[in-house]
């Protein structure tokens, strides 16, 4: 398995939206991009769902912004896309943040959501 542009795509399709969302600082706009049962790990402790992941994102401070960059995909099933990345979160106060993220982007009706999210110190 390999990265793929269709993958790609896949991933950016969701991420560019996340992106938005995070640096307009808009938590429930980030967390309606989950699937309702999403596992998510930022930096603080885990928590499962949309209402945790708003919650997470609404303590983030103003001003902080996202940029990511898809270093790998892979594609274990159909409807299914493993995403690992590098994201840059920078801030209006501090030195920025870098960080590897691993999503987890499921396919339903509506379209393509993050159903698994892992941040990762290095």
């Amino acid at each position: 398995m390999t990265t793929t542009p269709d993958d790609t795509a896949v991933l950016s399709g969701v991420l560019d939206q996340w992106k938005a969302a995070v640096d307009a600082h808009q938590p429930e706009r980030v967390a309606s991009l989950f699937t309702e049962d999403a596992i998510f790990q930022g930096l603080h402790p885990y928590g499962v769902g949309r209402q945790k992941i708003a919650e997470y994102y609404d303590s983030q401070p103003l001003g902080m912004k996202a940029a990511c960059r898809v270093l790998q995909t892979r594609r274990p099933a159909a409807g299914v896309v493993l995403g690992y990345l590098h994201v840059e979160f920078s801030f209006t106060d501090r030195p920025p943040l870098e960080v590897k993220l691993s999503v987890l982007v499921t396919r339903a009706a509506e379209g393509w959501s993050i159903s698994h999210y892992q941040v990762s110190r290095l």
